[in-house]
């Protein structure tokens, strides 16, 4: 490397994956690391601890900042903020070994004498020469950070078809060359030693904090409390570290393997290695009787059936193909535009249909973490953090506690040091002052709510593998849903077909009338569009039982033929027919609807369908014909099947039939042929786009996709609690919209509009025409029939037809050019846009996005290898698989239907408001206790070991264990509960209650002295022992212990998220128990229970009957001011009123600020106000 570019930049941008990662570089400098070892020693691990905790205060303080090409360290920051340090490495040649080699984006590899690297999330970095993914460089930069699988995958693709020619494979030194640059091909989940899992769990904030809290209590002589902590803290520790190994073990079970493979090295020699031995670059032979995949390879002759469950929860075997000629030219590789050609590790082949007497080749394209596999088992272990603001929230409102804590630390060292107190006493109580108001047991108690929700969950078959997720699906606002098996059932019915009679002299080519059976001799053309419906399909016989697409299986069998696959022995075959052919898939049609004679159809050559294509197709060669007489049958969208017909074959009304089935829920399917006079050999090498065009149209095929039972119940539940239901799918555009009306996310009350764009047509600024269209009649529940918008797609004036209430629908292809050429229009849409169609995987995961920029908490539920990129980028997705778990998703229903988007939405709110509840408690618990002992302090006294274990082990641990049994509620409540720890209801009910409870605690401490019978309380002095008793302790702890019982019970919410307090019998057992427990110590104590609580006897009855009603009036006054003040007043009406004034603010002020509100909430106003938004957006925006 040189001196400038990016070897003299201290940060760069590295796109890795699905991640934006900042890399900034360090140099070591040997006077600050020699200081950090030092004040590590002399503060007894505790400074090494604090930089452990903080990552950038630890590399800033033991390096300085440096440029990557003398860097040490390389600092990494993700896109979710996540920091991590580690150190770069270098690997020099040897005096007498082999020179090193790091790959070219050409494909070739180069010779160097050094290789700067550094390992970050299982993933080994290279610095090479030439900058591809750096995001804003100058042109001057000399290097950059890059994967070796990422640059191998990326070179041009007449690279594999070069290898296969060569056909020699890597000799010895080759191999160990590249194992050197690429590592094993392992996906290796190394287990932590058990003592390493214990030390990480340990020095934990938590347990920290925990183990300076049992420590000040030991000094104390707290011990029986100390030691309870101690005990639980153990078991805790014990559990998290068997739960963590139990995790590591069933992931690398899951992940881990390895077997012998066929490749060929040394000069073409077929080799058997272990798999783990694989590089980039070997040919590697794929059995024909199946095997697992341990690497990505592309697969370069011959054809491959293959399971792809285990990544994409796909069940439904899919076809591989060969990387044809044609794309030689292509610059570069791209695995998302030629996954049909490509092995993905961890995939089972089901079947090889091979050349006779030949092996199937593929060319190992990624090993180890670079393969789909490894990337899948790395976003598991290390998944997107949870970005809720309760949490951020919960860190601060515990920063609050610690300066009332701090606050406190200092009363108690300055008024202890006024009565003469000894310096450990002194240091003792000011410490303990910190535990109290910080209680330990906070974590604990937040994880009720969501083990309980948990457990409920498990129990109704959904199983979550990601249980912090819960909290989060209590804020969920929009629920993003497919289609196909999810809405609507698996599979789909046969409806009716329509032929199309071919033009004749000066006629025109006509529909015939709708059939429901596949009668040849009832269709034009000798019924070749029944031939067309039962060769154009990818089934296949796998043991002798038919598998692929569910529709092309309810299609094929509808037609009645017979499929027949030559086998591995099948008949001889002369040279030509040997020549390049994969050995043919044969269909019959039944005796009664054949032609007579031996009809067959073999299907020399298949174009698999693609999503970005909308089409399939294969080329049929019927041998009582011509050798050189083949037919192409093409199927697919009706739009795009038009588009590649020669215009004189489609019939005039072709559009207003296709939207007739489509607008009532139908799927389309149209088939259309052309004759084609070429030979076998050049039948298996041309190029798709070269035979598919000036196609001629048979006619379409609709499908009748039913909508599930509960789907209509469950979206009309969503609505009707006000969360917003979108519909994501691959389907056709009015199809998608007709189901979406039939299922409620349309409402039948309100019109609809398309967003459509207009290809070739540009505006004055070049940017595609888009216009909107109206859909959906505004009384009916059928798309509009008006000529005008249907035939010949008139644009609609905005400003007149759409009103406050609408609805958008668009199409994944206008989706993209409004993603590309309009992006400031992009955040208003997904606002309003209920109806997604045609849209690519990548494209639903860009409308998650898109949805959580604007705010939205999203949860995505789907089922089908098209919804896992969706799954995985929502706040929550939701899988419905047979599987108790998926790796695509947090969630996993295993009854596929959507029942379950309500119940984890209703568990989600109770967990939500559960830990909201338990915070509460805790926090009003800790500074009731905080308000006691501070009273204490002030004449030199503190509660008794036993007063503090009647509270912290009898009252408070059974109340907050018990406190997240109650369940949720039945019902999805049209306003969400609170998200805001830090609301204004939050706070001022936790500081409300604290002034009421401070208050009551203050006036019972005043009124004990004024009694006649009252003994002062006579502080130790010095050294001397301490008697904690005192009249006024015991006075305050009687009141106290019902303050307790009060705080739980109204922080204990009922309906609307969590069912009544009543349902929950332990939990009210408990608060019975504790009140008439309480009440007996008061009012009638016997001397043991006396002595052991550390009480003093109070001689009046009456007082104590008075401290009894003082404890009432505070828990009517605590109930009140939380239900009439917070929840009326604060809740319902101010922050009604704050919403209110966020949403008046002006959108061109206040679209980017976040104080002001979600940007949604913005947004809808300002559409709102402004009912024709779309049309300016789309002409002023850049």
């Amino acid at each position: 490397m040189g001196e400038g570019g990016g070897g003299r930049r201290h940060h760069l941008t590295l796109e890795s994956g699905e991640h934006l990662l900042h890399l900034y570089a360090y140099k070591s400098n040997s006077l600050r690391t020699g200081l950090f070892y030092i004040l590590s020693i002399l503060t007894l691990g505790l400074f090494r601890l604090v930089l452990h905790w903080k990552q950038k205060w630890h590399i800033r303080f033991r390096a300085t900042r440096s440029t990557f090409a003398f860097a040490d360290f390389v600092y990494i920051v993700d896109d979710h903020n996540v920091e991590e340090f580690h150190p770069i490495k270098t690997t020099r040649r040897t005096f007498h070994g082999p020179p090193l080699l790091v790959p070219h984006e050409d494909g070739s590899m180069r010779e160097v004498d050094e290789v700067r690297w550094f390992v970050y999330r299982k993933l080994v970095y290279i610095w090479v020469e030439k900058v591809k993914k750096i995001v804003d460089l100058d042109d001057e930069r000399d290097g950059h950070w890059v994967t070796p699988g990422d640059v191998i995958s990326q070179c041009p693709s007449h690279v594999f078809h070069d290898v296969i020619k060569t056909g020699t494979g890597f000799n010895d030194h080759e191999v160990s060359q590249r194992l050197a640059t690429y590592g094993l091909n392992s996906i290796e989940i190394k287990l932590r030693p058990i003592p390493m899992l214990l030390f990480m769990e340990v020095i934990s904030p938590f347990y920290i904090f925990q183990i300076f809290s049992v420590t000040v209590w030991y000094n104390d002589e707290y011990c029986y409390y100390a030691s309870v902590i101690v005990i639980m803290s153990i078991c805790s520790i014990i559990m998290d570290v068997l739960q963590t190994r139990g995790q590591e073990k069933r992931l690398r079970a899951m992940v881990h393997s390895s077997s012998e493979v066929e490749v060929l090295r040394n000069g073409g020699i077929i080799t058997q290695i272990d798999s783990e031995k694989l590089v980039p670059g070997d040919i590697l032979l794929i059995p024909p009787h199946g095997c697992l995949l341990h690497c990505d390879a592309v697969l370069m002759n011959g054809t491959v059936i293959v399971n792809e469950s285990m990544l994409t929860g796909e069940s439904v075997p899919v076809t591989k193909v060969a990387l044809t000629e044609d794309v030689r030219e292509e610059k570069h590789f791209c695995i998302e535009k030629h996954s049909k050609h490509v092995l993905f590790c961890g995939t089972q082949v089901l079947q090889t249909r091979y050349y006779r007497g030949q092996k199937v080749k593929a060319v190992v394209l990624r090993t180890g973490f670079s393969t789909m596999k490894g990337q899948l088992v790395r976003s598991i272990m290390y998944p997107k953090p949870v970005d809720f603001r309760f949490t951020k929230d919960l860190f601060k409102f515990v920063g609050f506690l610690g300066c009332i804590s701090g606050c406190g630390f200092i009363y108690t060292i300055i008024i202890m040091c006024l009565r003469g107190s000894s310096l450990r006493r002194v240091i003792i109580r000011a410490l303990d002052i910190i535990t109290i108001t910080v209680p330990p047991a906070l974590p604990a108690a937040m994880s009720v709510g969501i083990i309980n929700a948990q457990l409920r969950l498990k129990k109704k078959k959904i199983y979550c593998i990601s249980p912090s997720t819960i909290n989060t699906c209590g804020a969920i606002n929009v629920v993003c849903f497919d289609k196909t098996g999810t809405l609507t059932e698996d599979g789909l019915d046969f409806h009716l077909l329509r032929g199309v009679v071919p033009p004749r002299g000066a006629s025109k080519p006509i529909f015939t009338t709708e059939s429901s059976h596949m009668d040849r001799t009832q269709l034009p053309l000798e019924g070749e569009l029944v031939n067309a419906i039962a060769t154009c399909h990818s089934l296949t016989r796998i043991n002798g039982v038919l598998h692929g697409d569910p529709l092309d299986l309810v299609l094929f069998q509808k037609t009645g033929w017979i499929l027949e696959e030559a086998g591995p022995d099948g008949t001889d075959h002369d040279e030509t027919e040997m020549y390049d052919m994969v050995q043919p898939t044969v269909v019959k049609p039944p005796a009664h609807n054949s032609k007579g004679g031996c009809e067959e159809y073999s299907v020399i050559r298949q174009f698999t369908f693609s999503s970005s294509l909308q089409r399939m197709s294969v080329i049929v060669f019927d041998p009582s014909k011509d050798s050189h007489a083949m037919t192409l049958y093409c199927k697919g969208a009706p739009e795009m099947v038009e588009s590649l017909c020669d215009p004189a074959t489609i019939p005039a009304d072709y559009f207003a039939v296709v939207n007739e089935y489509a607008q009532h829920g139908f799927r389309l399917i149209a088939v259309a042929r052309r004759s084609l006079n070429i030979n076998f050999s050049k039948a298996v090498k041309v190029a798709r786009d070269k035979v598919e065009c000036q196609l001629e149209l048979l006619g379409v095929v609709a499908m009748e996709n039913r909508i599930k039972p509960v789907t209509l119940g469950v979206i009309n539940q969503l609505n009707r609690a006000r969360i917003r239901t979108v519909m994501v799918t691959g389907d056709n555009l009015l199809t998608a919209m007709s189901v979406a009306r039939e299922c409620g996310i349309i409402r039948p009350n309100k019109r609809a509009f398309l967003i459509e764009h207009i290809p070739g047509e540009v505006d004055p600024r070049g940017r595609t025409k888009i216009v909107v269209k109206q859909s959906v009649s505004s009384s009916g529940d059928i798309l509009d029939d008006d000529p005008i918008l249907l035939k010949t797609g008139a644009d609609i004036e905005l400003g007149k037809l759409i009103q406050s209430s609408y609805h958008l629908a668009i199409s994944g292809p206008t989706f993209a050019v409004i993603t590309h050429e309009y992006p400031d229009v992009l955040s208003s849409l997904v606002c309003v846009c209920d109806v997604f169609a045609r849209m690519a995987p990548d494209q639903k995961q860009q409308l998650v996005n898109g949805l959580q920029e604007v705010g939205y908490t999203v949860a995505m539920c789907g089922d089908g290898a098209n919804d896992c990129a969706a799954l995985k980028a929502a706040h929550a997705g939701i899988s419905l698989s047979d599987a108790e778990a998926s790796i695509a998703a947090p969630f996993t229903s295993k009854v596929a239907d959507i029942r379950c988007v309500p119940t984890v939405i209703s568990e989600g709110r109770a967990a939500l408001v559960t830990s909201f509840g338990i915070f509460k408690y805790m926090a009003g618990y800790s500074l009731t206790q905080f308000v006691t002992v501070m009273l204490l302090y002030y004449i030199s006294n503190i509660l008794t070991d036993g007063q503090f274990m009647y509270i912290d082990m009898f009252l408070i641990t059974l109340l907050a264990v018990l406190f997240g049994n109650t369940s949720a509620y039945d019902k999805l409540c049209p306003t969400p509960p609170p998200t805001r720890l830090l609301s204004v209801a939050s706070i001022c009910s936790v500081l409300g209650q604290l002034a009421i409870m401070g208050g009551t605690q203050l006036m019972v401490f005043l009124l004990t002295t004024k009694q006649p019978w009252f003994v002062p309380y006579n502080a130790p002095r010095g050294a001397e022992a301490e008697d904690k008793r005192s009249m006024q302790g015991t006075a305050v702890f009687y009141v106290s212990v019902f303050q307790y019982i009060t705080l739980v019970v109204v922080y204990s919410k009922g309906p609307p998220y969590r069912n009544t307090l009543f349902s929950n019998r332990p939990f009210c057992a408990s608060i019975v128990f504790a009140t008439l427990f309480s009440l007996v110590i008061i009012l009638w104590s016997p001397p043991w229970l006396l002595d052991f609580m550390g009480n003093m006897d109070l001689p009046s009855a009456e007082f104590r009957c008075l401290l009894v009603l003082y404890a009432s009036i505070n828990a009517v006054v605590s109930f009140l001011y939380e239900k009439v003040f917070v929840e009326r007043f604060i809740l319902d009406y101010m922050e009604r009123l704050a919403r209110r004034r966020r949403c008046e603010a002006e959108y061109t002020e206040e679209l980017h600020s976040k104080a002001s509100g979600p940007l949604y909430e913005r947004i809808l106003s300002r559409i709102g106000a402004e009912p024709s938004w779309l049309i300016p957006r789309l002409s002023n925006c850049n």
